[in-house]
């Protein structure tokens, strides 16, 4: 049965990143002009022209019809995100982007809805509080690497969006500011929620909420002072006192359930 799960999830995962890779084709197809304006999007394939524009509808269109094909093969309930997912990509690249606040929570709900994918694939139930804090994280980096925009935007005048002149300063750091307190709260709710204590058998969760908040506070960190939090993927892979307080917060959560 776990082996079962643990395929699963791989195939969940795969076909996920395929569908990926066909929404981030269209999107750089679209913003192919935006993208070549910008300082570090301009190394992108297409925009530095080493894939050609007729290659990248190739691989949009071969890439989402594997996605979809292979998702319903495996899994109606999966083909069925897969649809929303795809959908919901192409009306955000299209059009939705255009529009502040709304572009982020689109790209939240993409992530929800990944989420939703593997539970359908692996028949495990999904909390609210999984889903919630998805959604809020989500946010979170997103409207961070819009603020990452907007410094471009204000250093260069170069407008590497179609809506980055509808965002700024004082409004992205409020955000960002009312998003870290929502997180950390519902977390330290999620710690103390009954449903958490009787699953994890100890109501010492709460005890990881350290690192949560460090993580938090290292990344407005990054965010406010360092200024470079353009790609969430690269902060992780190369700050190393964030690595520490992520395996920080996954060894104690480990010794709290099992020890």
């Amino acid at each position: 049965m776990e082996y079962d799960l643990l395929v699963n999830s791989i195939i969940a995962f795969l076909v996920f990143s395929c569908m990926s890779s066909a929404i981030y084709c269209f999107n750089d197809i679209e913003d192919l002009e935006f993208d070549k304006m910008h300082p570090k999007k301009c190394d992108r394939p297409l925009a530095s022209g080493v894939i050609s524009l007729s290659l990248g509808w190739l691989l949009f269109v071969f890439l989402a019809v594997f996605a979809c094909m292979s998702a319903y093969i495996v899994n109606q309930g999966l083909f069925v995100i897969m649809l929303i997912y795809l959908i919901l990509n192409l009306f955000y690249t299209l059009k939705l982007k255009q529009f502040a606040i709304i572009d982020v929570f689109i790209i939240a709900v993409g992530f929800v809805l990944r989420v939703y994918a593997g539970s359908v694939v692996t028949n495990i139930a999904l909390s609210e509080w999984i889903i919630l804090m998805t959604f809020l994280l989500a946010l979170f980096l997103g409207f961070a690497k819009r603020r990452d925009d907007v410094l471009i935007y204000e250093k260069t005048n170069v407008q590497s969006r179609r809506n980055t002149s509808q965002y700024n300063m004082i409004f992205l750091n409020s955000v960002l500011s009312i998003i870290t307190a929502v997180i950390i709260v519902a977390y330290m709710m999620y710690c103390m929620s009954d449903g958490v204590v009787i699953h994890m058998g100890s109501r010492k969760v709460y005890f990881t909420s350290v690192f949560v908040i460090l993580g938090l506070f290292r990344y407005l960190q990054h965010t406010f002072i360092n200024e470079q939090t353009g790609s969430p993927t690269q902060v992780l892979f190369t700050d190393h006192f964030l690595q520490l307080i992520l395996m920080g917060w996954i060894l104690t959560f480990t010794f709290i359930i099992y020890v």
